[in-house]
């Protein structure tokens, strides 16, 4: 397995990894043997590198994506963006510290992410509708966060602590998306995050001979009302079509997933685009706890 470990993952609206996977193997690979050998030359690589991507190393504008559309292809860059950095700063160390080929792969990924931000703005896909004008997520993402942290006890938090550790990175990412005023990937990422929580919860799924078909009526309401006219709606249908493929037939079918889609994370998808409801003040922190991971894992 080159670089860091990825597993296979069910269809669902991240699935965009494939194509940095893919780049950073290519890039990697690209590379004369010195390079995946040599400390030395390993390091003049990465500083080859810093100097290709000195301009997507600075934090990006809230605007730096205006224009790209439709919404969803405006959300995937807009979440990439900032990881030509942190890729970027990550691999120095991670090939220091464990194999040259990681810190290379990780380079691969920081390019991989640029060169997707640079296909986007290259598309002249005419959207469907004006874009939703978003706002900040931040009441949102606090609450989805206490949820988090409110279910993360046993059994849950051990016989899913892989869902609690990938939802948890989503909800990370939109609120650093969400800061920088990057609204259409925070909402992505926060959607993405409701998603890879679903199967951490205990939540009952329909069952019964009429479950497929109550299932298939929910998500044609939901499709529906994606359909309205005035609004491009894209992000909200890349959930939606993950659902209905998952639960479609065939060997990928997944009803509680597709059911969890439907509850959750569309319903939370239109509560985005309205007003912010009113929230009650934090509560001021007893402690600060700094963990420390490697990107987005």
């Amino acid at each position: 397995m080159l670089g860091p470990a990825k597993r296979w993952v069910k269809p669902e609206a991240d699935a965009i990894p494939a194509r940095e996977g893919l780049s950073a193997a290519r890039y990697l690979y690209s590379l004369a043997g010195p390079e995946r050998q040599d400390p030395a030359r390993f390091e003049a690589e990465w500083r080859r590198v810093g100097e290709l991507l000195q301009s997507e190393l600075a934090p990006p504008a809230a605007n730096a994506l205006d224009g790209v559309g439709p919404a969803a292809a405006r959300a995937i860059g807009e979440a990439a963006l900032p990881q030509v950095r942190v890729y970027y700063e990550a691999s120095l160390d991670y090939g220091q510290n464990t194999v040259l080929d990681a810190g290379l792969y990780y380079i691969g990924a920081a390019l991989a992410q640029r060169e997707l931000t640079l296909l986007l703005r290259s598309l002249k896909a005419k959207a469907p509708a004006p874009q939703p004008s978003l706002r900040s997520l931040d009441p949102e993402l606090r609450a989805f966060e206490a949820e988090i942290l409110a279910a993360y006890r046993p059994p849950a938090s051990i016989d899913r602590h892989a869902d609690f550790i990938r939802a948890s990175a989503a909800l990370k990412e939109a609120r650093e998306l969400d800061a920088l005023g990057l609204r259409y990937g925070a909402l992505l990422r926060y959607l993405q995050a409701v998603q890879r929580f679903a199967p951490a919860q205990s939540v009952p799924v329909a069952a019964g001979a009429d479950a497929p078909a109550a299932l298939e009526a929910r998500l044609q309401e939901h499709g529906l009302r994606l359909s309205s006219q005035g609004v491009d709606h894209t992000i909200g249908r890349l959930f939606l079509e993950t659902a209905q493929a998952l639960a479609g037939p065939g060997k990928d079918a997944d009803p509680a997933a597709a059911q969890a889609i439907a509850d959750s994370v569309l319903p939370r998808y239109f509560a985005a685009l309205e007003p912010a409801a009113p929230v009650a003040a934090p509560k001021a922190a007893r402690a600060t706890v700094t963990l420390v991971r490697w990107p987005y894992t």
